[in-house]
Formats: structure tokens, C-alpha cells, sequence
């Protein structure tokens, strides 16, 4: 029978290792997070090959001495525990494991020099082995390189991304710790070139903006809340201020970076009857609560947590979210009373029209609603609102107008609703959501054919600035683009410029249109086929070619715009699973009107 034995150190850290090191992200995000706990006030990074070949990490800490960089290469040893009071952590390190589980795994160097000592001292342990130890040159703080990282273990380097999407990962380690500590400077370096530079002393929403993008500032709201010991700050975009991923969410529990399922709900919670389903917020929250309240010692990797009380977490943040979005975003309104909601029903338009409403025309009992208005003048002192609605004269209907399962256009209300009267009721549509999945067929119809897959050539290009990960999923998919006659390439390693767009998409924004579609490249990563992702983005380009909200139509345009949606199929509801019209019975508009 097997006997049982004690694994030798050297193979109980790589086991450790494939937990908490499990691609050169997590190894920087574990370096970087000693580096603040050391009380640094800038920290340096440096990666090369996106942290395949090298991750470098420079701070001005309190440093250590050479004994006790002896005692931070051993397993669980640390300074961050005093006592056994685990449940009182308040720093981002607390299990010593990080440094010997990376030195098993890769080539590891540690330097570091104590303010009070004259020189500094290296230790180097090469795949869990001691390689060399002896004094080192550096100013007072600690230096850690990583190189070679899974070169002696195949099995785990080979299922590493490639080396842009390796860089991403650690680009986004680093931005959410340099969020969570706007009071530190943080630069980094990859292949010889600085892509992050944050300056010290900023305060949050300075940084927040910084790091996510600078239109946030105009197009966020504060938050600073409390209730009994828990706090929530932070900045918060408006819900017209959103993003195809929820990669720009940013959420920290008393300073740490976590990626929690309870934090993300409430986010989703919040806006959830402010955003469509396939938009997601933009916002970077604080909660900031007791430490015995939250338990971070889940897991290893320490972005996850579980907190005493759940429930109250998440109204809390809910109740936050929505609390300064209420003062921000005056475009919100209430919702409709609840009775009248009843009386409408949405109705999914039928591939033929025409069966649906077969043997059924105008009844009678329109004429006893056809009453003739009589003459009103408001008095001198009564202030008007102004109207929001807009109706024009339009021709008298057809014969053949009972036959359109639209009805004819009547108005237009908030110039972006048309109203429309068909032979058994009113119709109420959304100019945007309909229009938006016309454009979509279209696009579709379109690319069954080269004949109509053209570009609308750009006279001046226009460069459109983003981050470099974004780049680099819009340069990877630049060839199919081109296909359907977004002409895009390079410009610069932040920045790509648009040489064509699409003939039906000639009127579009080319900044916005390129973000949301780098957005969708990355929602839905490299698992999908391209023929796939490309479908998908090409339900983004038909939101920007479509007819926008607050548009005016003429009678005539809505009129074409209901014939087009009974020809088109799925027009019922747009591409992101809304509704795109709804009818009010004309019997329950004689309810409401107490008529029956």
C-alpha cells in the first residue's frame, strides 16, 4: 500500500503557487500590494513581454533587513498580523504565502535597504531553489523582480494568454490599485514605454477620472454616503454615461480591490430600470465597514469576500447608488401608475401582418368619440408649459388603411414616440428601438452580398484615442471590419484611426462607434467565433446608424418607418430584447374615458 510522506517544501509552494499565482497579473497584483502595506509612497513598475519576461516592482517603503527577507521567502511568515486576530485585517497582505509560492515558479530577486541602513542586500531563489544572497546598491525601499515566471512548468505556461492579453490583466491590476490609493504615485512601464503615470495627493474623483476616462468628471456624480458604520464614496457615471462591458467597474471593500457577486447585484440592482440590459454603469464605489463585519480570507487571491450582514450591504449600496443618481441625472422619471400599465399590452409583431388582422376593420364606435372640442382660451395669468407633443395636418387615411397593422402616424410625442392609429387602437412606438432593428436586417441583408458591403471613405480621418488593450482587439479584428467597410488601423499604441465607415452608417460618431464595438470584442473574448463576435458587432453599429431619440419626423417619415417594420421580421422588438411598440385597445381607451 502507498505510504504517506511529507511533501517537500520546494513542492508544497508550487502547489500553493497554482492558487495564488496563477498568471503574471496575480503575481504583480501580490507584489504590488506588499508595496503599499511597506507605507510607500511611489511605486514603480515594469513589465516586459506583459509580465512573461519580466515584472519589476520598485517602492520607497520602510524596506526590510537581511534577516527578515530571509523570513519573507518562508511560508507564512508575514508582518501583517500582530496577533491571531484575523478577523482585524486592515491591510491588503496577511497570509505570507505570495513571495515563496512566486519564488517556486519563477526567477525571483529581492532587494530592499531599511531607511536607517547604509546598504541594501539581494537575495535570489531561481524555481524555489536559493541562488545567491549578497549586498545590493538601491535607495532605501525594496525592488522585486520576476523573471521567467512557469519556465519549469509547462503545464501552466502553456495555458497562458498571449502577451497582449497577459499585459492587459496586469494594465488592470495596476489601475484598480492605483484607484484604491489615489494618495500614491504609480507609474508603469511596459516594453521601455510609460503608459500610466498617476501623480500622489489626488483626491478620488481625480483619480477615478484619470484612470477610467476623462469625460466621466462631466458625466458622473459624487457619491459620500453613511448609515450607522458603513460608508460608501466614490464617483458614479450617469445611466447615460454607460459602456457595453461592466470592465469599467471598479469596487473596493475597505481599500481592497474585490470582484464580488453581492457588489455587482446591488450595481445591477440600481440601474436596473435606467439602463437597457446590454449596458452596463460606469462608477468606482468605496465601501468602506468594520473589518470584523467582512471576511477576506475566502480565497488566496483575496478578490473575494463575504460580509456578516449580505442584505444590508446590499441596500445600503442600492440605496446610495440611487440616492445620488436621483440629484444628478434629472432625466430619470417616475414610473407610470401601476393600474394604468394593465391596460397596455405589448404585442409582438407577427411575421405576416396581414393574417393577424384579416376580416378586421375600423368599428363603429370610433365616431362616438369623435366629438367636436370646444373653444377654450387659457386665462392671462395661467402660466403654459411648454407642449411636448407635436402633431401635424396630415391627408386623410387611405381605403386601404385598415389593412396596415401600424395604423397611420398621428404625432410625435417627446420627439421620440410616435403615435399612430390602427383599426382597433392606438399604437405607441419608439422611434430609436424600431429604427435600430431595421438598420440591424439591413446591415445583415447587406453582408449576404458584395455588392453592397461598400465604405463611405472618410474625407479627412479621424483619430480616435482609447486605451491600448481596446487597440489592440480593434487592430486583431481591422481585416473583417474592413468587410463590411469600417476601414480602421493603428495610430500610435493609444489610438487608431478611421479611414472608412460603413455607406449606411456615413452619419455615425466614428469615437463612439469604436468604443462600443472594442467593448463587444472584449464581452465576448476569444471563446466565440469571429462570425460570431462580428454579428454582435454588428448589432452595435446598428444602434449608432439608427434614428435617435429627440429626432422630429414629419408625418410622412413615421408613415414610412411603420410600413418598413410590418415588412421587416423580428421588428417587434429591438436588439436588445426591448419592446418596440405597444397598442391601448380602443375599448380600454373608452374604459378609461368611463364609456363602458
Amino acid at each position: 500500500m502507498p505510504h504517506i510522506r511529507r511533501l517537500p517544501e520546494e513542492l508544497v509552494n508550487r502547489i500553493a503557487a497554482g492558487e495564488v499565482v496563477e498568471r503574471p497579473a496575480a503575481a504583480l497584483k501580490e507584489v504590488v500590494e506588499n508595496a503599499i502595506d511597506s507605507g510607500a509612497r511611489r511605486i514603480a513598475v515594469r513589465l516586459v513581454e506583459g509580465g512573461l519576461g519580466l515584472i519589476e516592482v520598485t517602492d520607497d517603503g520602510c524596506g526590510m533587513s537581511p534577516a527578515e527577507m530571509s523570513l519573507a521567502l518562508e511560508r507564512h511568515a508575514t508582518s501583517k498580523l500582530p496577533d491571531d486576530a484575523i478577523e482585524q485585517v486592515t491591510t491588503l497582505g496577511f497570509r505570507g504565502e505570495a513571495l515563496p509560492s512566486i519564488a517556486s515558479v519563477s526567477r525571483f530577486t529581492l532587494e530592499s535597504r531599511p531607511h536607517d541602513a547604509g546598504e541594501g542586500w539581494r537575495k535570489v531563489v531561481d524555481h524555489g531553489r536559493f541562488a545567491a544572497d549578497g549586498p545590493a546598491a538601491l535607495p532605501p525601499g525594496t525592488r522585486v523582480r520576476i523573471e521567467q515566471l512557469f519556465a519549469q512548468v509547462p503545464a501552466r505556461r502553456k495555458f497562458l494568454r498571449s502577451e497582449r492579453s497577459e499585459y492587459a490583466a496586469c494594465l488592470d491590476v495596476v489601475r484598480r490599485l492605483a484607484m484604491a490609493r489615489p494618495d500614491l504615485a504609480f507609474t508603469l512601464e511596459h516594453g521601455g514605454r510609460r503608459v500610466l503615470h498617476a501623480q500622489g495627493g489626488e483626491t478620488v474623483a481625480e483619480r477615478v477620472s484619470g484612470i477610467i476616462a476623462r469625460e466621466l468628471s462631466d458625466n458622473g456624480v459624487a457619491i459620500d454616503l453613511e448609515r450607522g458604520d458603513m460608508r460608501l464614496t466614490g464617483v458614479a457615471g450617469l445611466p447615460t454615461y454607460n459602456r457595453g462591458v461592466a470592465d469599467h467597474q471598479y469596487l473596493f471593500v475597505n481599500g481592497r480591490p474585490v470582484k464580488d457577486r453581492l457588489l455587482t447585484g446591488a450595481v445591477r440592482g440600481a440601474y436596473a430600470d435606467m439602463l437597457a440590459r446590454d449596458r452596463q454603469a460606469v462608477l468606482a464605489l468605496f465601501l468602506d465597514l468594520p473589518p470584523e463585519d467582512v471576511d477576506v480570507n475566502v480565497h488566496p487571491a483575496k478578490t473575494e469576500v463575504r460580509f456578516r450582514d449580505a442584505a444590508a450591504v446590499r441596500g445600503f449600496i442600492v440605496w446610495g447608488l440611487r440616492q445620488a443618481l436621483s440629484t444628478g441625472d434629472r432625466r430619470s422619471s417616475q414610473g407610470p401608475d401601476r393600474q394604468a400599465m394593465e391596460r397596455w399590452q405589448a404585442e409582438p409583431v407577427a411575421p405576416a401582418f396581414r393574417s393577424m388582422f384579416e376580416g378586421q376593420g375600423a368599428g363603429d364606435s370610433h365616431a362616438a368619440l369623435r366629438e367636436q372640442p370646444a373653444a377654450w382660451r387659457a386665462p392671462a395669468d395661467t402660466p403654459l408649459a411648454e407642449p411636448h407633443g407635436r402633431a401635424e395636418e396630415s391627408e386623410p387615411a387611405s381605403a386601404d388603411a385598415a389593412q396596415f397593422p401600424l395604423g397611420i402616424a398621428r404625432g410625435q410625442v417627446a420627439r421620440t414616440y410616435i403615435v399612430a392609429e390602427s383599426a382597433d387602437g392606438l399604437v405607441l412606438v419608439d422611434q430609436h428601438a424600431a429604427h435600430e432593428r431595421l438598420v440591424l436586417e439591413r446591415l445583415r441583408a447587406a453582408g449576404a452580398g458584395e455588392a453592397v458591403a461598400r465604405a463611405q471613405a472618410l474625407l479627412i480621418p479621424d483619430v480616435v484615442e482609447l486605451d491600448e488593450p481596446a487597440c489592440d482587439r480593434l487592430e486583431a479584428a481591422a481585416p473583417k471590419l474592413a468587410g463590411m467597410g469600417l476601414g480602421i488601423e493603428r495610430f500610435g499604441p493609444n489610438a487608431m484611426l478611421v479611414r472608412s465607415l460603413p455607406h449606411a452608417l456615413a452619419g455615425a460618431d466614428p469615437a463612439k462607434l469604436l468604443t462600443d464595438i472594442a467593448d463587444d470584442l472584449a464581452l465576448h473574448g476569444e471563446a466565440l467565433l469571429l462570425g460570431e463576435k462580428l454579428d454582435l458587432v454588428l448589432a452595435t453599429m446598428a444602434c449608432h446608424g439608427s434614428v435617435r431619440a429627440g429626432r422630429t419626423l414629419s408625418v410622412a417619415e413615421m408613415n414610412a418607418l411603420l410600413r418598413e417594420m410590418e415588412r421587416t421580421p423580428r421588428s417587434g422588438q429591438c436588439n436588445h430584447g426591448r419592446p418596440t411598440w405597444v397598442k391601448l385597445k380602443m375599448d380600454d381607451v373608452e374604459k378609461l374615458f368611463g364609456r363602458h
